[in-house]
This record gives C-alpha cells, sequence and structure tokens, in this order.
C-alpha cells in the first residue's frame, strides 16, 4: 500500500481528507455507542427479570414465615409455653438451625408530620435565598436529608429527632414551631417483628444466615 505524503497533497485534498477522517472517527464512535447501548440493553432486562421474579418469591417467603410463625406461637399460647399472653418474641431451636423472632414498638407520626415537613422544606428554601452558599449550604443540606422518606414513604422517627438538635443554629420561630408540630405528631402506632435465622457451622458457632444479599 503506498504511504500518502500529506505534503503533496492541496487545500482541498487535505479537507477532504479531513472529513473522511472525521466521518470514519463518527462512525465509529456510533459503533461503539450502538454495541454499548445493546449490552446496557441486555443487562437490564436480565436483571429486571430476575428481580422482580426473586421479589416475588421473597414476598410469598416473608408471608410464609408470617403466619407459620403466628400459628405456632398460638400454639405456644395453647400449651403455656409463654411467660406472658402478650409476648410476640420467642426463640426456637432444632438441630443445627434456630429461628428468633423480636418484636418491639415502632415510633411514627400521623398526619401532622406530612404538614411539618412541607413547613420546613418551605422553610428551608426561603432560609437559603439569605445564604451565599445557597442549597449548597451544610446546614440546608443535612436538614432536608432528615426528613427523606424511607422505602415506605414514612418519614423516620431517628432522623426527625436530628432535626430538634438544630433549633439553636437556625433560631428561627418559624422552625421552632414546625418542630413543635414533628413533637406532637409523634405516635408508637404498632409493633414491629423481625425474623431471624441462625445455623451452626462446623465449628458449633451460630451463624446468622441473612436473607437480603445487600448486607453482606
Amino acid at each position: 500500500m503506498e504511504k500518502l505524503n500529506i505534503d503533496e497533497l492541496s487545500i482541498e485534498e487535505m479537507e477532504a481528507l479531513e472529513q473522511k477522517i472525521k466521518a470514519k472517527k463518527n462512525a465509529a464512535k456510533e459503533q461503539n455507542q450502538a454495541a454499548y447501548l445493546e449490552l446496557r440493553e441486555g443487562f437490564m432486562t436480565k436483571l429486571k427479570g430476575r428481580v422482580l421474579k426473586e421479589a416475588s418469591e421473597i414476598e410469598a417467603f416473608a408471608n410464609f414465615v408470617r403466619n407459620e410463625s403466628q400459628g405456632f406461637l398460638n400454639v405456644m399460647k395453647e400449651y403455656g409455653q409463654l411467660r406472658r399472653t402478650s409476648q410476640m418474641g420467642y426463640v426456637l431451636v432444632y438441630d443445627n438451625f434456630k429461628l428468633e423472632v423480636k418484636a418491639n414498638k415502632v415510633k411514627r407520626f400521623d398526619e401532622r408530620a406530612d404538614v411539618a415537613a412541607e413547613r420546613l422544606i418551605d422553610f428551608l428554601r426561603q432560609w437559603i435565598k439569605d445564604k451565599d452558599k445557597g442549597a449548597e449550604d451544610p446546614l440546608y443540606q443535612l436538614a432536608m436529608t432528615f426528613i427523606e422518606r424511607n422505602a415506605n414513604g414514612d418519614l423516620d422517627y431517628k432522623q426527625i429527632s436530628k432535626l430538634y438538635q438544630l433549633e439553636e443554629k437556625f433560631s428561627s420561630t418559624e422552625y421552632s414551631e414546625i418542630m413543635d408540630l414533628f413533637r406532637e405528631s409523634h405516635v408508637v402506632e404498632d409493633t414491629a417483628v423481625h425474623y431471624y435465622f441462625y445455623q451452626k457451622d462446623e465449628y458449633d458457632v451460630w451463624r446468622k444466615v441473612e436473607i437480603s444479599f445487600n448486607r453482606f
């Protein structure tokens, strides 16, 4: 193949060559992008199918655990195996497998907390207007983080409690009124029941069987 001598090319030929090189680069870029998009689509399609399938099975498993454990709790009540009739937590061991059921009161908020959260957002947006850093102000970002809702769409009691500690920093009557509304809306609404599974290893030590791989 004869080598190209650029010095011998005319301006028009060099411009044409430049366009040709540019077109080749664009074609290669588009080809790479198409390959990437194809891989992304394949990955997400495969992941979506597996996640939804496993989520459905895990939900069914959770319902199974709740129903069966509640049924056995009733049996233990009938046979007098509980310290008190209101007991919800217990531990069962069979061979090298152990089930531990723990129950605790869940601290939540009533509908007034939703109003307080909206007022707080409005307050914070007005507050940053007078700040040099605006939305980048660390105090603003911290407060906004505390009112983020969990996967169930509920406000987190521990996070909201941290807002109370910022009253002096904001030093505002409006902020204090919002915090009072949060305090008034606090209720102990329900009892959360958690199930833990353990299995003994070869060293006779109990190891927790994790259902959620996100905890690894």
